[in-house]
């Protein structure tokens, strides 16, 4: 689903993203609710980048990904721990780009979540290339997420890969194997 997202133009930039587990949803501009195998996973656009609630049998998890005001703690490259009963996994990285591969990077992502049932992507006011997009599967007893964070004031892209899964999940025969292997290139 692609959308137009109403909000004020905020200048912000590429290394003002900050990363947080656990927070409570924060006000989102456009939401999408998804069911995958028993797991309620929602995706949220906020003015600021994204949001991720979970919540299965097993218990609730989230990763907030934005400009934060007042944040401390900055974007990883990479993180990898348990979260109440949850294994985590997250990566990130910036790729600087020309003017003209921005926006033809950014029309390629855009149209690739916008086409997949469960993706979510908004456009920000002033320019068709500034845009927050979240795309999430379920995988052999995880599930993963991708996301892309476009400022093309600046040429950044922000690219996020994240992979979850419970014990639980584990037990019930699906597995976490694999947890670092990579399916694609961010």
């Amino acid at each position: 689903m692609l959308t137009t997202l109403k909000t004020a133009f905020t200048d912000t930039r590429a290394h003002e993203l900050a990363w947080a587990l656990g927070r409570e949803p924060l006000p989102a501009l456009a939401c999408m609710d998804v069911e995958l195998s028993g797991v309620h996973v929602q995706l949220r656009l906020l003015g600021a980048s994204h949001q991720v609630l979970l919540d299965e049998e097993y218990g609730s998890f989230s990763e907030t990904v934005a400009c934060l005001p007042g944040s401390t703690a900055p974007l990883p490259l990479g993180v990898s721990k348990h979260f109440g009963a949850w294994e985590y996994e997250f990566a990130a990285r910036v790729e600087r780009l020309s003017p003209g591969s921005f926006a033809g990077r950014a029309q390629e992502l855009l149209a690739l979540v916008a086409e997949h049932p469960h993706g979510l992507a908004g456009t920000f006011p002033g320019d068709p290339c500034a845009f927050t997009a979240l795309l999430v599967q379920r995988h052999e007893g995880q599930i993963r997420w991708r996301t892309w964070h476009a400022y093309p004031q600046e040429g950044s892209l922000v690219a996020t890969r994240t992979r979850v899964a419970t014990s639980e999940l584990a037990g019930r025969g699906v597995g976490c194997s694999g947890l670092n292997a990579v399916e694609a290139p961010m």
